[in-house]
């Protein structure tokens, strides 16, 4: 009997690519898309992708969505509160076990495992310790799409949001990038690929700079550009 299981998706290329994994592992039944949400613009957390076409990412990958809310700059004892409050929840609906697209950031590992623990889920995580280069040319090589939605002014500049993903482009990422931008220095909206039904319609809008309070410093900012989508 396979683990009831939800999935935290995050709308890009390494959930896309860790849901690729896990819908092929007898072991797990995906029964839910768990997706966090600035409620204050109804955008998905630091992606900035409108609801609507998270909407229809899930409609497209044939699986239930449900969104957590949150305040646009929430503390992190309000974070821990409604998170908790969440997966509290899905436990009680018979869920398991959670899956993330987390490659190999050890402190967030960390911090997810002890969070669900308490609750009495249990974590999941296919692409785990993975090379970053062999991941994202594997999600190319499969066919998957994506293009980049938000991107972090202090390593890349505004030209580098609402390119679409490919082999060159990331042959030719500064060399203090990551080629998944798995330390946060980008963020990708995975539109097709084989665990689609279809692509996802959409269409490019204008291009958005946007600053935030650094965590642990004071009247520290730092700045993101953004590519809306519609």
């Amino acid at each position: 009997m396979s683990n009831k299981t939800y999935f935290n998706w995050s709308t890009g290329k390494d959930s896309a690519l860790a849901l690729y994994h896990l819908l092929k592992d007898e072991r797990f039944s995906v029964e839910k898309l768990v997706t966090s949400v600035n409620s204050h613009y109804n955008r998905v957390t630091m992606h900035g992708l409108p609801v609507s076409l998270l909407i229809k990412q899930a409609e497209l990958l044939e699986i239930p969505l449900q969104t957590i809310n949150l305040p646009e700059q929430p503390s992190m004892e309000d974070y821990e509160t409604i998170m908790t409050q969440a997966i509290s929840s899905l436990k009680t609906e018979g869920f398991t076990h959670s899956v993330f697209g987390d490659i190999f950031l050890e402190d967030l590992k960390a911090y997810r495992e002890t969070n669900l623990s308490k609750v009495g889920i249990s974590t999941v995580f296919p692409l785990w310790k993975r090379d970053t280069k062999a991941l994202i040319t594997e999600f190319l090589d499969l066919g998957f799409k994506a293009i980049v939605v938000c991107a972090s002014a202090k390593h890349l500049s505004e030209d580098f949001v609402g390119k679409t993903l490919t082999k060159e482009l990331i042959e030719n990422l500064p060399e203090d990038v990551d080629v998944c931008g798995e330390n946060g220095e980008f963020h990708t909206f995975c539109y097709d690929g084989p665990i689609f039904k279809t692509p996802v319609p959409f269409s490019i809008g204008e291009k958005i700079y946007r600053e935030y309070d650094t965590p642990n410093t004071t009247n520290e900012k730092t700045g993101f550009w953004f590519c809306d989508l519609y």
